[in-house]
């Protein structure tokens, strides 16, 4: 079950700070200076135009090696080392070691069940997009 949860945060992960990506661009967000002929890319028609300037290729190494680092900590995990499942001690303002146990255990709840939350946004503001051609707010 350790496995399940790690993966299931991670996904949600992912997906919160997708849908978070996602919305910002179509509401204009750049991070300036902007690649020449960047600027009116849309996160629907983003995808080609950097696979054609290899930018989705750099990407794909830089997140295989971070997965490839990840898995030494969910194999010590899986063999017993005591790590909780999602726990990688970043937590550089102390902000979990502030609370109660029990505070901490609806925390943790509260993040699971918004990244779920995120996985169905993310996928509904991905039909939405392609389907209709619409930009946020996707009606």
């Amino acid at each position: 079950m350790d496995y399940l949860r790690e993966s299931e945060l991670k996904h949600g992960r992912i997906a919160m700070a997708a849908t978070a990506g996602w919305v910002a661009v179509d509401l204009g967000l750049r991070v300036f200076p902007v690649p020449e002929g960047w600027a009116e890319l849309t996160p629907v028609t983003a995808h080609d135009a950097l696979v054609k300037t290899g930018s989705m290729g750099q990407l794909l190494l830089f997140f295989g090696l971070t997965e490839m680092l990840a898995y030494i900590s969910l194999s010590q995990m899986l063999q017993g080392s005591g790590r909780e499942a999602g726990n990688f001690g970043f937590d550089p303002l102390n902000l979990m070691g502030k609370l109660s146990e029990e505070k901490k255990k609806e925390m943790k709840l509260k993040e699971l069940t918004n990244g779920r939350a995120a996985m169905l946004a993310f996928a509904g503001i991905v039909t939405q997009s392609v389907l209709y051609g619409k930009s946020f707010p996707y009606y």
